[in-house]
């Protein structure tokens, strides 16, 4: 009997080495909008299954999958216009972030509402993301306000913020900004943290240690102008990445605006260059498909790749400015006034 366990266990084994990686060949998405208002909507996040959002006119809130319904509730505070760019969230609670002065972040109260814990005033303040390593800790950046990046962070699950001080973060980074256009200028994998700018530099700015302390990466994308950058990073592990952007302004433009790195973002290598997409606003890899397959959504239609990056299918000229995938073929994106499921075909 032992002898046949062995054996079956080397037939395991040597069946798992030899399976090859089989991509997908999507040729089309099915976009089912299961929610739609006058409201702009960037950022998205995944609830144990269920959307949750923030956007403009002071608006939040959440689908519920499960039942296909979608709730909405509108904060009040003072008699601001409120636009919201940035959302996370963690097994227990929802987060959101507004993005200009002044900057106001908000998570879920324990009296049946959201509640105000940070609040920053500043003519410069401009918050693009946020993410959370844990329960506990959570970052959000934004774009330099004191003579580097405005970087907050909490250790208490989000009741307290504080800003890192400028001589915690490496030099030069009051000489870029970032975009508000996703949600997605911060990328997380364990206690790795990944920051995309834009501007006058396209840098990486890498923390191995939930933001104690930081090395800053050169990438080629596209510089020099304020609409040009890194508009959206992803991590699928802690050494592969990609990038991408370009100029919103130019959308057409292709070259210069797609990046890959194989070495936990060291280094950066243009990829598709001359080849669609030109612009995008978000790129999430999807789940499971070993590093080789992703999506890029914006307003100029969807792309999928499925050898890293390197070619591109234009799926559908459906606008969006973000995505979220539940798993490799349904995801969730959102935009100008829509919330959709997108089924990958």
């Amino acid at each position: 009997m032992k002898k046949l366990i062995v054996i079956f266990e080397l037939l395991l084994l040597f069946s798992c080495a030899n399976e090859k990686f089989e991509p997908h060949q999507y040729s089309k998405v099915t976009v089912e909008d299961v929610y739609t208002d006058s409201i702009s909507i960037r950022a998205i996040t995944m609830m144990q299954g269920n959307v949750g959002f923030a956007g403009s006119k002071n608006t939040f809130g959440i689908y519920n999958t499960g039942v296909g319904k979608v709730v909405t509730q509108k904060i009040k505070q003072d008699s601001l216009d409120i636009e919201f760019r940035a959302v996370a969230s963690t097994s227990t609670d929802f987060y959101m972030l507004s993005v200009a002065n002044p900057a106001l972040l908000y998570k879920t109260g324990n009296r049946g509402k959201m509640e105000l814990v940070y609040r920053e005033d500043n003519e410069k303040v401009f918050y693009d993301a946020m993410r959370f390593w844990n329960d506990q800790e959570g970052i959000a950046m934004g774009d330099p306000t004191n003579g580097c990046l405005s970087i907050i962070v909490t250790r208490d699950g989000g009741n307290t913020w504080n800003k890192l001080a400028c001589e915690a973060l490496p030099d030069g980074s009051n000489a870029e900004a970032a975009f508000a256009a996703s949600n997605t200028n911060i990328a997380i994998v364990g206690n790795n943290t990944w920051i995309a700018t834009g501007g006058k530099k396209t840098r990486i700015f890498y923390s191995p240690d939930k933001a104690k302390t930081w090395q800053v990466f050169e990438t080629p994308i596209v510089q020099g102008e304020p609409t040009q950058g890194i508009y959206s990073v992803d991590f699928y592990d802690e050494m592969n990445g990609f990038v991408i952007g370009g100029d919103y302004t130019k959308p057409e433009n292709n070259k210069a605006n797609k990046a890959v790195t194989n070495d936990g973002g060291k280094t950066w290598k243009l990829v598709g260059e001359g080849q669609e997409p030109g612009y995008r606003s978000c790129v999430q890899y999807l789940p499971g498909r070993e590093a080789k397959e992703l999506v890029t959504v914006g307003f100029k239609g969807i792309s999928f790749s499925n050898d890293g990056g390197q070619t591109w299918k234009q799926l559908s000229n459906e606008a969006f400015y973000t995505i979220r995938f539940v798993n490799d073929s349904i995801a969730y994106a959102a935009g100008n006034g829509r919330i959709s499921m997108l089924r990958f075909e």
